[in-house]
């Protein structure tokens, strides 16, 4: 591989705190792991979980998600040329692609992804939904895995699921929330299995012993994935590791709180306080420095995410030379300033919604 070039001009202050608002209103989980990355990944990763919530509005709200979608294709056209169109989210991504090597392959199966919400696609089989959790979190996990550095095909394949079991977490967290918007990612599956129609549930979502069997079911396999995903974290650089474990840890927790509430998640929803999450990312420091590979089993990737791991693979060598992002040099009252501003977003992220 390539030394990286050291001529990367630093992201304009302007585009990284745009990139940070986009973030308030975003996963908290991903906020607080995200404070673990060392100072070096924080830009690069908050640009990219930026660009990645501008499109997801974009299809999801912009009325006409074909249109959207054909927009943002151009966006990364011009993006990939290196030339961004005049907006703070595509100027701080096409930092990121070039500098950590992003092939196209990874944003575009994220457009996919966001595209198949706004088509209403029916998922008939868990397999079908991983297929879904591969575009819409595995890609992000691949690209998060190149930005840290960690480009091997086992790397690359733990973050991709990961990814997935982040996301069939969130499934899991969601159901009743996302049945009121008449959206189903349990496996129709399932249903049929149950005796039951889901199109007949979806229409008055409530919880029954059935929906507690689904979400259980879906946590299971969040769980092996989480297990599969924890066998890459020795892969990453000793200062990667606590946030890759912590988000990990906090998310898993997602579905222990579930448990507690029952498995339901049609009438209320898992929250997993900020005790028990400072406990997680004290606890993930841990387990970052004990991490090990010694004696594993390398692992292929599962199915749906091995389409992910080929097209980095497939692509390594032929995008521009990398050069390391270099963080923004920020005067005694820009350093005040971003530190008042976190800790109120924190403070805001802890109240109770309405």
């Amino acid at each position: 591989m390539q030394k990286p070039e050291l001529n990367q001009p630093a992201l304009g202050l302007s585009d990284l705190a745009a990139c940070r608002a986009l973030m308030r209103g975003g996963s908290k989980s991903f906020f607080a792991a995200s404070r673990l990355l060392p100072a070096r990944l924080r830009a690069p990763a908050t640009a990219l979980y930026a660009f990645c919530r501008l499109a997801d509005d974009a299809i999801d709200e912009g009325g006409d998600a074909d249109v959207a979608m054909r927009e943002l294709e151009y966006r990364l056209d011009a993006i990939y040329a290196g030339r961004p169109n005049d907006i703070d989210a595509d100027r701080a991504l096409a930092h990121v692609v070039h500098c950590y090597g992003i092939p196209r392959a990874l944003p575009d199966a994220l457009l996919e992804g966001f595209l198949w919400d706004s088509q209403a696609r029916r998922y008939q089989t868990l397999e079908d939904v991983e297929a879904y959790g591969a575009r819409v979190a595995g890609t992000v996990g691949a690209m998060m895995s190149l930005i840290m550095g960690a480009s091997t095909e086992t790397a690359l394949a733990r973050a991709c699921e990961l990814g997935v079991a982040m996301q069939l977490t969130n499934i899991a967290r969601d159901i009743g929330e996302d049945a009121r918007n008449g959206r189903l990612y349990i496996p129709r599956d399932w249903f049929s299995e149950a005796g039951m129609d889901a199109d007949q549930w979806l229409r008055k979502p409530v919880f029954d012993e059935s929906i507690a069997v689904f979400t259980r079911r879906l946590l299971q396999r969040a769980d092996v994935l989480y297990q599969r995903g924890e066998c890459g974290v020795a892969e990453l650089s000793w200062d990667c590791r606590p946030a890759i474990a912590a988000a990990r840890l906090i998310y898993a927790e997602i579905g222990r709180q579930l448990e507690r509430n029952g498995l339901n998640s049609i009438d209320s929803r898992a929250v997993v306080s900020k005790p028990r999450k400072l406990y997680l990312i004290a606890r993930a420091t841990a387990v970052a420095v004990n991490a090990s590979t010694v004696g594993a089993t390398p692992l292929p990737p599962v199915s749906s995410i091995a389409f992910l791991v080929q097209s980095v693979l497939d692509a390594q060598g032929q995008m521009p030379r990398r050069q390391i992002w270099t963080i923004p040099q920020r005067n005694f009252e820009e350093r005040v300033e971003w530190m008042v501003n976190l800790l109120g977003r924190l403070e805001e992220r802890e109240r109770p919604a309405r």
